[in-house]
């Protein structure tokens, strides 16, 4: 089923049965195309930069850069943290970085998962935007994206960790102790 009265969108919808039943997936799942979405969190604040782009290559990146040194205020160092892929180090990205040196990249290392702020946008963005909906066309996907995004930046609160690094720490102690022991 297509259309945008959908109250979420999906690649894989999720029909809803009778009550007590668990939900469904469909298995004939069908790709109308796709969309590179470069997002820029701030931390303090939580509001998201995005661009949306047909491919990833490196000025795409750089359009991002672009759209991020705009938006960003211009007394302040911007920060951005990436991945290793090698759009974010050709020639065209360095030559912008050093006309724009409040500007840095930090790379994370090979085989490390993305700040969990970041993976915790991208998870609401799944869940929110994409659950249990059907996106019938490329045009479909850019529109709730864009969508979502315009709702979520203009409600938009930081993301606030409710929990100390030591209590965090304790915590993964306390679990290394109960998996450690003979009986588990």
């Amino acid at each position: 089923m297509c259309g945008s009265d959908t109250a979420s969108w999906s690649a894989a919808a999720g029909w809803p049965d009778a009550t007590r039943v668990p939900e469904r997936r469909s298995f004939d799942y069908v790709r109308h195309g796709t969309v590179d979405l470069f997002a820029a969190l701030n931390t303090a604040t939580g509001k998201v930069i995005t661009k949306l782009s047909a491919q990833h290559r490196a000025v795409d990146f750089r359009d991002f850069l672009d759209e991020i040194d705009r938006q960003a205020d211009n007394h302040l160092a911007v920060h951005v943290i990436r991945d290793n892929l090698s759009a974010h180090k050709a020639p065209v990205v360095h030559k912008w970085l050093l006309a724009h040196p409040r500007v840095r990249l930090h790379f994370t290392p090979t085989c490390s998962s993305w700040i969990n702020q970041v993976e915790r946008w991208f998870a609401e963005l799944e869940r929110r935007c994409f659950a249990r909906g059907v996106l019938c066309s490329l045009d479909d996907l850019k529109t709730a994206l864009e969508e979502w995004i315009k709702v979520g930046n203009d409600d938009v609160l930081p993301f606030k960790w409710t929990e100390t690094a030591d209590q965090i720490l304790d915590r993964i102690c306390r679990y290394c102790d109960r998996i450690s022991e003979p009986d588990h």
